[in-house]
């Protein structure tokens, strides 16, 4: 497979600190990666400059090639690198739907792969407010519940439920690679498995993850390939399955 995202040598300081020394991660299109580390190893960093939030020092940012490095977050959102964060940071005072709504903003009509009933694909022009429809029946038919609580106020959801109205609102965007921090913080062993369920779904309906998860386990069950990262440095990487395996990864991240 290709290659769709990919860092290159990239550094970022906060200040006198540097927070990511010459980090690089290679995402394949259509593939689910996940970043491991401690809190404070620069994840969250990492997911954040690909985002355009935080600037680089220096290296690169590069999506099918192109660099996109330092970008204003608008512009790297515009090409589909869409960003559910840490804390799902769902806007009190608006319903549901109203949130959903929020992640379509910048979107604009464009053609698109849809998928015919007998499984196959055809490219379709979509107008913004045919789009925008389009991904609100992909959401509710990914998550139910959402449909049924549309016009309930978001901050009253459950907290898996904030965490799926967060997953959809970013894929309200249409993204092509979709970067997930944490979606299982805080959340009950049985709504986690959950959630791996829907970012393996997502993932099958052709867009590419980049996942950061402290359940090691988990991500690395789900993920084609994996890096750990500690102090801003990646220290590792491999397959899922070879990291699962790793005595390091193991002692460090799996507690066995």
């Amino acid at each position: 497979m290709a290659k769709i995202l990919e860092l290159r040598d990239l550094c970022v300081s906060y200040g006198a600190i540097d927070a990511l020394k010459s980090v690089n991660i290679s995402v394949e299109e259509g593939s689910i990666v996940a970043l491991l580390g401690a809190n404070g190893a620069g994840k969250t960093t990492t997911l954040r400059t690909i985002s355009g939030v935080v600037k680089a020092k220096s290296g690169q940012v590069l999506l099918k090639d192109e660099p996109i490095t330092n970008r204003v977050p608008y512009k790297i959102a515009s090409l589909g690198v869409i960003q559910s964060p840490e804390g799902r940071l769902i806007l009190n005072g608006l319903t549901v739907e109203e949130n959903l709504k929020v992640g379509a903003y910048g979107l604009k009509g464009q053609a698109i792969r849809v998928k015919k009933p007998d499984g196959s694909y055809e490219t379709v022009k979509m107008s913004k407010s045919q789009l925008i429809k389009y991904n609100f029946d992909k959401v509710y038919k990914l998550f139910p519940i959402l449909q049924e609580r549309k016009k309930q106020q978001a901050n009253t959801l459950s907290g898996g439920e904030q965490q799926m109205l967060a997953i959809g609102r970013a894929l309200m965007a249409s993204p092509k690679v979709l970067l997930l921090d944490e979606p299982s913080l805080g959340l009950a062993p049985l709504v986690v498995r959950d959630i791996f369920d829907i970012i393996v779904t997502i993932n099958k309906a052709g867009i590419t993850v980049l996942l950061i998860e402290q359940n090691a386990n988990m991500a690395l069950k789900t993920a084609n390939l994996g890096y750990v990262m500690e102090t801003g440095r990646i220290t590792l990487h491999g397959s899922g399955e070879e990291l699962l395996a790793n005595e390091a990864v193991k002692a460090a991240y799996l507690g066995t």
